[in-house]
């Protein structure tokens, strides 16, 4: 057969993610080198969607016959709601980063979160079970990562938020979750007990402003790993901030980014890319 009555080759699979703001996004980044790693047709970009927008713009870019997005600020609960069904653990956050469309067309909602960050915290060699965490924030980030966290059995997490009754509600949700052997609670930061954490996630939106939250600098230690979710190419406010506070180590959300990337692209393509190469290559 000569090319010119060969089959045509059918244009690559549509995906994307969507936030507001997206420009600093590295996921168009990680999910190209996941596809040429793993020989995918596929293409991924950047969707800049304004709040108001979100639910015409993402019907659209299914309808119009898009695969799967991932979902970032400030949209991971609103995704959940987009959603035509929920994974379980997508459910439990009430928040999703990663919407597919199914092969009967539906559109489902999980949130790999936790799990990204589950698997960067092992890579740090970080002990959760008898761990006192604090984690700070109370919107969709930490509903994504509370479940998964409380399963590894800490022994205390305290959630802190400016509002205090949002991170309260969040303690009686997850409460179920946090059993008889976790001491789990919520409050505002003026409510964080002054005592050295194990480890303290940062999960608000203040880097975006270039502000750290108010909370007591007691809370870090020389055994204490300060986390950030958030990622820049130096520390970020808070790393930079809990260092000089008395962190004994601090990282930040690339690694986390990553993991969670990898387990959406599974969740849509079926095999699991190699991880550790694209960390070093966004850390270079």
């Amino acid at each position: 057969m000569n090319a010119s009555t060969s089959a045509p080759v059918p244009p690559p699979d549509r995906y994307g993610v969507v936030g507001h703001p997206i420009a600093h996004s590295k996921s168009p980044f990680i999910h190209s080198r996941f596809a040429a790693a793993t020989r995918q047709h596929m293409v991924y970009e950047r969707y800049d969607i304004r709040p108001e927008e979100f639910e015409q713009r993402l019907r659209e870019f299914f309808d119009e016959g898009g695969c799967g997005l991932n979902v970032t600020l400030p949209h991971k609960e609103a995704a959940a709601r987009f959603a035509d069904r929920l994974t379980p653990r997508a459910r439990l956050a009430g928040a999703v980063n990663t919407l597919r469309r199914c092969s009967d067309g539906a559109i489902e909602g999980d949130n790999t979160d936790g799990a990204g960050l589950l698997a960067d915290l092992r890579r740090l060699g970080v002990p959760l079970a008898g761990a006192h965490i604090l984690v700070l924030g109370a919107g969709g980030a930490t509903r994504g990562i509370l479940a998964p966290l409380l399963e590894q059995g800490p022994a205390t997490v305290f959630i802190a938020n400016r509002t205090a009754a949002r991170a309260e509600q969040l303690a009686r949700e997850f409460a179920e979750q946090a059993g008889k052997h976790c001491t789990l609670r919520g409050g505002g930061f003026e409510h964080i007990p002054a005592d050295p954490a194990d480890l303290v996630l940062h999960a608000t939106s203040l880097g975006l402003e270039g502000k750290v939250p108010e909370i007591p600098r007691a809370v870090f230690g020389p055994a204490t790993l300060a986390y950030d979710l958030a990622y820049g190419t130096t520390d970020t406010p808070f790393t930079g901030w809990a260092r000089e506070q008395g962190a004994g180590r601090v990282a930040q959300g690339l690694g986390m980014l990553v993991e969670q990337a990898a387990e959406a692209f599974f969740l849509w393509r079926g095999v699991r890319p190699d991880t550790e190469s694209i960390r070093h290559e966004l850390q270079a």
